[in-house]
C-alpha cells in the first residue's frame, strides 16, 4: 500500500537528514561518550543520536493520524487508537530519561523506576500482556490482571535493558533493532493486522536511516535516549503486534541470554546488576580478537537465519523448540567463554 511506502520513506529519510545533525549537538550540550575502560571507540563521540531516532519515529507514526483515509487501511479494533497513545507516550517518556541520563548519567534505582513507571503508562493505555497461546495445547490462556501487570512490566523492562545492553559495539542495536522492526512487520502484514503495519515500518525506517552513522566506524551513538526509546518500542509493538513474544525471543535471543548471563554473573560475584563491565558477548569476542564489523555482521546473520525461522515454522511448539536450542546454544558459548576468560 502507498501508505506504508509514505511511512517508511518519511521515517528513513528524516533519520538520515536528522542523524549529522545530532553529532555537533552533542557536543554542544555534553552528552558525549569519552573513550576508556571497557569501551572500545577511541574518540569522543556524542551520544544524542537517539534523537533522530524518535523524532524520524515519531513524524512518520503521526502521518497515519493525517493521511487520508482512502490511503491507509481500514482500523478494525476500535482500541487501537488507545493503544498508539501509550506507545507513543510512553515512547516520549522514556526518551527524555534517556536524554537526563546521556547528559547527567542517572543512578541506575531512578532508571528502573523510569522503566517501572513507563512499563504502568503502556498498561494504562491498554498495552499489555493478557493472553498467550499455549504451545503444547494450542489452547489460549488468559492470565489475571495481576500477572498482567506483573509480565507486562517485565517484558518491557526487559526489553529496554536487552537493547541498551546491546549498544555496545558501533551499528549493533540499530541493526538488530531494524531486523526485529522487519520480521515484525512481515509478521503483521501476514496475519492481515495491516492497520498497525506501519509502526514497525517507521520504526525500520528510523533504524535504517541513523545505520550509515552509526555503523563501524560510528559517527554518533544513540546514547541512552536511543537505546531506551528503541526497547520500549521494540517491546510495545510486539505486543501491539498480537502478543509476538516468541517472535522476539527468536530474534533478538542471542542479546536477550547476554541480559540473563550478565545478571547472573553480576549477582554470583555480588556487584550490582546495572555496574558496567566487558561481560557481554560482543566485548568477550571483542577481546578474542575479532573486529567489531565481524561481530556485528554475525549478530545480524543470527537474528536474520531466526526472524526467517518464524515464518517457515509449522507450530508454535518448533518455535518453541526453536527458542530452547538457541538459548542452549548461547549459554554453551557463554560458559565456553568464562572459562576461557578464567584461563587468561
Amino acid at each position: 500500500m502507498i501508505s506504508f511506502v509514505i511511512v517508511f520513506g518519511t521515517a528513513f529519510l528524516t533519520s538520515l537528514i536528522l542523524t549529522p545533525l545530532t553529532v555537533p549537538l552533542g557536543f554542544r550540550w555534553g552528552a558525549v561518550d569519552v573513550p576508556g575502560g571497557r569501551k572500545a571507540h577511541r574518540e569522543v563521540k556524542s551520544r544524542l543520536g537517539g534523537i533522530a531516532l524518535f523524532v524520524s519515529f515519531t513524524l512518520a507514526v503521526a502521518l497515519t493520524l493525517i493521511l487520508p483515509p482512502s490511503l491507509l487501511p481500514p482500523r478494525n479494533d476500535p482500541k487501537e487508537l488507545t493503544r498508539l497513545t501509550g506507545v507513543m507516550l510512553g515512547s516520549f517518556f522514556i526518551f527524555i530519561v534517556g536524554l537526563l541520563d546521556d547528559k547527567f548519567d542517572l543512578r541506575p534505582p531512578f532508571q528502573l523506576l523510569s522503566q517501572v513507571a513507563v512499563s504502568l503508562i503502556a498498561i494504562a493505555f491498554l498495552v499489555f500482556i493478557e493472553r498467550v497461546m499455549n504451545p503444547f495445547t494450542n489452547r489460549l490462556v488468559i492470565f489475571p490482571f495481576p500477572l498482567v501487570v506483573a509480565f507486562t512490566i517485565f517484558w518491557i523492562s526487559g526489553m529496554i535493558n536487552t537493547v541498551n545492553f546491546l549498544d555496545g559495539l558501533d551499528g549493533l542495536a540499530a541493526g538488530v533493532g531494524a531486523i526485529t522492526s522487519a520480521v515484525l512487520a512481515l509478521h503483521m502484514w501476514r496475519e492481515g493486522q495491516l492497520s498497525v503495519v506501519p509502526l514497525p515500518l517507521a520504526l525500520l525506517g528510523s533504524t535504517l536511516g541513523f545505520l550509515p552513522y552509526n555503523f563501524h566506524p560510528a559517527r554518533v551513538f544513540m546514547g541512552s535516549c536511543g537505546a531506551f526509546f528503541l526497547g520500549y518500542a521494540l517491546g510495545t509493538l510486539s505486543i501491539v503486534a498480537g502478543a509476538k513474544v516468541a517472535t522476539i525471543l527468536l530474534v533478538m535471543g542471542v542479546p536477550i541470554v547476554d541480559v540473563a548471563w550478565i545478571i547472573f554473573q553480576r549477582t554470583r560475584s555480588r556487584s550490582s546488576i546495572f555496574q558496567a563491565d566487558r561481560r557481554h558477548l560482543h566485548h568477550r569476542l571483542h577481546d578474542l580478537g575479532l573486529s567489531q564489523r565481524q561481530i556485528v555482521l554475525a549478530y545480524y546473520g543470527v537474528s536474520i537465519f531466526f526472524g526467517i525461522l518464524v515464518f517457515l515454522l509449522p507450530s508454535r511448539l518448533y518455535k518453541l523448540l526453536a527458542i530452547l536450542l538457541l538459548w542452549a546454544m548461547t549459554s554453551v558459548l557463554f560458559w565456553f567463554l568464562s572459562l576461557k576468560g578464567e584461563r587468561r
